[in-house]
């Protein structure tokens, strides 16, 4: 089945997963399989006061371009536990107070379906730099690509140059679905709905409470790159089991005590919870070990923002390091966090390292997010000037370092952003 120019793929249904899509044609890396405009959007809040307009002026049919309309789209409404029917029995009654008395044509079961839809399938709007959430719209035929741990597609949010916020009210919320690796005719179209960097345990829990279902991928069946994730200290002075469990459980507490630090602006008493922590981790933890890296992780994050790049870019590199080894060579997670810790070495003065993570980050955002989108235009800007700089460097060091104290001398000093207590967006949207 396809429908106004989504002939490149199809909807099919399996018995235990339902629907799915397949791809009808090749692709490579980087390709977009389809763009899609957002069925509706808005800046958080009152969607299905959208959904319910649209339906109303067009019917719930067939939209154009669409493979399923929004009657056919899955609300889990079934699934939910006592609690959760009480709160969207409540939200219910609140939407039909604030919903026009001449356009209540609706019933109850229609709007908690709408509701459900919100719920499941809402896809997280992010900022153009991918850091904020600013909003959440429904895109019916990305609602038919089933989930993967480790997907041969991605989805990003790409409106060309336009601001997200003010782009929601002038143009329309446009989605793009991008190959991570080649694809053949035939094949299962596969998206994330959650971060890699988790057990795969972890990940089954999310999904299950999230979304609804059991994770039967090959990642998680067979547990994979788990063993890296809980790596330890190789060599002769293998750690005991009960010493790897109490810096474990330290990591935890560590983490907790940081995400209220951090709360509380806090930030040099996080840098010295990260260095404490790190201490005790480094004689026990792999290099892979999550527990580790996501303490590298937010170490380097506010020590860049303190301006102290020279020991944050030192744990970006091992951050990345640990990364390269876990993502898939082309995930979008692993591009940004390159990206980062090459602007944090740039920063630091370290222009041979700097400008090579940067070039690597550039690979892996050309195929993630596209030439056009506004944060691979950042990188190819800094492309260009750390390899004029490091040009400059290779011919004359001495001349280089006297430039830089001299142009750093000249110009404000370049605060980096706030560090953020939350996550990057995850890709869909579900109200807690």
């Amino acid at each position: 089945m396809t429908k106004g120019g989504m002939e490149s793929v199809e909807v099919f249904t399996t018995e235990g997963k339902g629907r799915g899509l397949k791809a009808q044609k090749e692709f490579l890396p980087g390709d977009v399989i389809f763009a899609e405009p957002a069925y509706a959007a808005v800046v958080f809040d009152r969607l299905a006061a959208r959904i319910l307009w649209k339906i109303e002026r067009e019917g719930s049919g067939l939209s154009e371009g669409c493979l399923v309309s929004i009657d056919e789209l899955q609300n889990h409404v079934d699934s939910f536990g006592e609690e959760e029917k009480k709160e969207l029995r409540t939200d219910v009654e609140s939407f039909l107070e604030f919903w026009p008395p001449h356009c209540q044509q609706f019933g109850m079961q229609f709007i908690s379906h709408i509701f459900g839809v919100i719920s499941c399938n809402g896809f997280t709007l992010s900022d153009q730099r991918g850091l904020q959430a600013v909003g959440v719209g429904i895109f019916p035929n990305l609602c038919q690509a089933n989930h993967d741990c480790w997907p041969n597609c991605t989805v990003v949010f790409n409106n060309g140059n336009h601001e997200a916020v003010r782009s929601m009210f002038h143009t329309q919320m446009r989605i793009e679905l991008r190959a991570l690796n080649k694809i053949s005719p035939g094949d299962e179209l596969t998206v994330s709905y959650v971060d890699f960097l988790s057990l795969s345990e972890e990940r089954r829990k999310q999904l299950k409470k999230q979304y609804y279902f059991d994770c039967t991928c090959e990642h998680c069946k067979k547990q994979l790159k788990d063993d890296l994730m809980l790596a330890v200290k190789a060599g002769e002075s293998k750690p005991s089991a009960d010493t790897v469990k109490e810096v474990i459980q330290l990591s935890k507490d560590t983490l907790e005590k940081i995400n209220k630090a951090r709360m509380e602006g806090n930030y040099h008493e996080v840098v010295k919870l990260c260095r404490d922590c790190l201490k005790k981790q480094e004689p026990v933890l792999g290099d892979t070990n999550i527990y580790l890296l996501r303490i590298l992780s937010i170490a380097s994050e506010v020590l860049s923002y303190l301006q102290m790049f020279e020991e944050a870019a030192d744990y970006a590199k091992r951050m990345v390091d640990g990364y390269l080894k876990i993502y898939h060579p082309n995930n979008a997670q692993l591009g940004m966090a390159v990206m980062r810790a090459g602007v944090t070495h740039w920063h630091a003065g370290l222009i041979e390292a700097g400008h090579g993570l940067i070039c690597k980050a550039y690979a892996i955002l050309l195929i993630t997010h596209g030439p056009s989108h506004p944060i691979t235009k950042d990188l190819e800007v800094m492309r260009v000037q750390t390899e004029m700089e490091l040009r400059m460097f290779q011919q004359n060091e001495f001349m280089y370092y006297k430039m830089r104290e001299a142009a750093l001398k000249n110009q404000k000093i370049q605060v980096m952003p706030e560090p953020s207590n939350e996550n990057a967006p995850s890709l869909f949207h579900k109200k807690e």
